[in-house]
């Protein structure tokens, strides 16, 4: 147990150095272009649908909880804003990041394991390439352009979802649902989600990339290691959202105080 602890331990302190390289290349823009337009393909195209899909459901599920309870309080007008809110501050890029962790955080920590135990980070060396460079920055890149992009879609997605099912459920007219929507959501609601996406998409792309990097042990380590970059990316996402909110909509903040 200790041991196993020590070991994650060990691999997030490597991650955090990761991290730092990782933003001076970007500060630098030295990155491989075809690496980076290869990772934009497979985070944003290629995962969008399940994103929209579980964000569709999700706003869709929302919705059934809020408007049955503010129905019986006479507060049908104001189920679109309350969905609005939810979907833009928490819901929309807690769910595309989970998803992306899923799917591309997995891919990273499996692909660059793979390289690793195969030798082939070592032949990276002997041709006097940096495998930051060439691998991770633009993993890195890729996510925090696209899961951003992603977190916007399904907002969209997951109000379309709550707004066809207000009507179609709870005679809620598309006219009143959005004009709930248009009161209570202001600029910062909007801006606070792609905001976040980019948070979430660095450290997707760095515990992935990260513990594909340090993989030991053959094809067992690849699958641990996959496994254990999927659970730490979802917890990082985790923790991070919860200073994320807090610094944006906590305390004596308000929508205003960022405008």
């Amino acid at each position: 147990m200790f041991a196993s602890l020590w070991s994650w331990l060990s691999r997030a302190g490597s991650a955090v150095l990761l991290g730092g390289r990782v933003i001076l290349f970007l500060i630098a823009f030295r990155f491989d272009r075809r690496q980076t337009h290869e990772q934009l393909i497979l985070v944003g195209p290629e995962s969008l649908l399940i994103a929209l899909i579980t964000s569709g459901c999700i706003g869709m599920i929302f919705t059934i909880q809020v408007a049955s309870e503010f129905l019986k309080l006479g507060a049908s007008t104001t189920v679109g804003g309350v969905l609005g809110i939810a979907m833009a501050r928490e819901l929309s890029p807690i769910i595309t990041a989970v998803v992306v962790a899923a799917r591309v955080g997995a891919a990273y920590a499996a692909e660059l394991g793979t390289m690793r135990v195969t030798e082939q980070i070592d032949a990276l060396y002997t041709l006097k390439t940096d495998p930051v460079e060439y691998l991770v920055v633009p993993r890195a890149l890729a996510c925090c352009i696209m899961v951003p992009i992603l977190s916007i879609l399904s907002l969209v997605v997951g109000m379309l979802g709550g707004l066809f099912l207000a009507n179609a459920m709870f005679s809620i007219t598309p006219l009143i649902f959005l004009n709930s929507i248009q009161n209570f959501l202001g600029v910062w609601d909007l801006v606070s989600g792609p905001i976040k996406g980019i948070v979430f998409g660095i450290f997707i792309a760095i515990i992935g990339c990260n513990w594909g990097l340090t993989t030991r042990g053959g094809a067992k380590g690849v699958g641990q290691s996959t496994t254990a970059a999927v659970v730490t990316a979802i917890l990082a996402i985790i923790v991070s959202n919860f200073f994320l909110s807090w610094v944006m909509f906590g305390g004596n903040n308000s929508s205003s105080t960022f405008l």
